[in-house]
């Protein structure tokens, strides 16, 4: 039997073009999830480093539109957790409909010092109309 000769490899698909990227302001905002614990406090370590809070600092906790609003205040009533937790009172996560274990976003802005919780309900809100645009694109395929 005859040796074989050589052949060479297939060549390797081209891989597709990529759209390009979406255009992202820098808008100096910064996003985590938490889930709150039974007791209402939230872990927001990224976002604490970011604001340079630290625990033992005393904050202002406000509900504005069904958001609750994390500010550092000298008068303040609630402290940044020693495990670098955000403090979620009862009266804020009832006017706001946030419950234990259910997400919430963070939206921390480093140009205002302040944290903005938005409960998930407010979220799914918000991306109704944008979920329903992609799903519609989906069907257009």
């Amino acid at each position: 039997m005859p040796t074989p000769l050589p052949v060479a490899p297939p060549q390797p698909a081209p891989m597709p073009a990529l759209p390009p990227p979406a255009d992202q302001p820098s808008s100096g905002v910064l996003f985590d999830v938490a889930r709150p614990d039974s007791a209402g406090r939230v872990t927001a370590r990224p976002l604490l480093r970011a604001l340079g809070w630290a625990p033992g600092l005393a904050l202002r906790v406000d509900v504005v539109r069904a958001a609750v609003l994390i500010t550092p205040a000298l008068d303040g009533e609630h402290l940044v957790g020693a495990r670098k937790e955000l403090p979620l009172p009862a009266a804020a996560r009832h006017l706001c409909g946030i419950t234990p274990g259910q997400p919430v976003l963070l939206a921390a802005f480093r140009g205002g010092d302040l944290i903005v919780v938005h409960p998930s309900n407010t979220i799914t809100a918000l991306l109704a109309d944008r979920h329903a645009d992609i799903l519609g694109a989906l069907d257009d395929r």
